[in-house]
């Protein structure tokens, strides 16, 4: 339940993730190709109407009427294909005097639908972009499904020695369309990316959490396994410890009695204990102490393993260089570092008592394990 709910949850983060990115990506990425489209839309409109204005005032100067103008110009327009832009003639009052749509003409031209307000007004790529972003809405409420194209006036240009103006018309609603394609583009592409990157991040964590928890398991069965042999180590203590209980050592055997009582001193006192009464021995700073059940402490002028050789084997253990434990001393054994035993006793030390590595196989023979 608990991976389950893990990879739900990285599932969950990683698409959140993407999602946030991918939006701000899209409108990035559209912006950029919706400049390049609208710059060269915005060139083009420039470009013919400045030509169409001045070969409108060519044709004044060489005295041409403006009934001839006006019917040429009208002529040569109409052929134009609306759906790409096109351009108008209007005079300084608005008046429509050429227009590819016939039934425009002698109408006022609408400052609603231009995106620009006077002469000179000069609009850029960004500047049209912003603009149409804002009137979606507003051109999607338009008669943009008859045949009358959706337009807007993107540049304006006078016609030279006359009170004409030549107004660059942009089909405002095939260029929405193409951003609105580049978007859909980008988000099928950016979606097919999230879901493959989504399912293989996915996928990747599954098969690290996987490799991961092989090896916890083997750890935890490393783990177990030293469990249970510190809970046989500490039942064979045990037992040890139950075997000395019942067959304690006596003072009146004179074969071993040099064996069973060590000389200590306490300052200039002279003190003879018995090693019955001894829980550990223990050496620091060159001086041998002597600890008994009761806590008192004592010190000897013999080396741990001068006195090591003199005790009796079965009920005193050399743990290390620097102890000598008695067994009925020994409170719990626990795992201490790689393999290494540690040994709590009572009375407590203030020096911790490890077994080494090499050390435990011989402490567990000692223990009859």
């Amino acid at each position: 339940m608990r991976k389950d709910r893990l990879y739900l949850l990285t599932f969950l983060s990683i698409s959140l993730i993407f999602l946030v990115i991918s939006t701000v990506s899209i409108r990035y990425f559209v912006k950029v190709a919706a400049d390049g489209v609208l710059e060269t839309q915005l060139e083009f409109s420039k470009r013919e109407a400045r030509q169409v204005a001045l070969l409108i005032g060519n044709q004044f100067q060489n005295g041409i009427s403006k009934e001839t103008i006006i019917s040429g110009t009208q002529r040569s327009i109409e052929n134009l294909n609306p759906e790409s832009g096109f351009v108008s003639l209007f005079d300084w009052s608005g008046k429509i005097i050429c227009h590819p749509d016939i039934k425009q003409l002698g109408q006022q031209i609408s400052t609603k639908e231009s995106f620009v307000s006077s002469i000179s007004d000069e609009l850029t790529s960004k500047d049209l972009y912003e603009l149409l972003l804002k009137a979606e809405d507003s051109l999607e409420t338009r008669d943009i499904r008859g045949s009358k194209p959706n337009s807007e006036v993107v540049y304006l240009y006078p016609v030279e020695n006359t009170d004409w103006i030549v107004a660059a018309h942009a089909n405002t609603h095939r260029v929405s369309q193409q951003i609105k394609v580049l978007r859909n583009n980008f988000q099928n592409i950016l979606l097919v990316m999230g879901f493959v990157l989504i399912l293989t991040s996915v996928a990747t964590v599954r098969l690290i959490g996987s490799t991961y928890e092989k090896k916890l398991e083997v750890k935890n069965e490393k783990l177990s396994d030293e469990v249970i042999n510190l809970s046989k180590l500490n039942r064979a203590v045990g037992v040890y410890q139950q075997k000395v209980i019942a067959s304690p050592l006596k003072d009146d055997d004179t074969e071993n009695l040099a064996k069973k009582r060590i000389l200590t001193y306490i300052r200039n006192e002279l003190l003879s204990i018995a090693t019955q009464d001894i829980a550990y021995i223990y050496m620091e700073n060159t001086i041998t102490y002597v600890v008994c059940f009761d806590g008192k402490r004592s010190t000897s002028n013999s080396s741990l393993d001068e006195l090591f050789s003199n005790l009796d084997n079965a009920y005193f253990f050399r743990a290390n260089r620097q102890f000598i434990i008695a067994i009925s001393a020994i409170d719990k054994i626990v795992r201490y570092g790689n393999n290494q035993l540690k040994i709590l006793i009572n009375p407590d030390s203030e020096v911790d008592i490890i077994i080494s590595k090499n050390k435990a196989a011989e402490f567990k023979q000692w223990l009859n394990l």
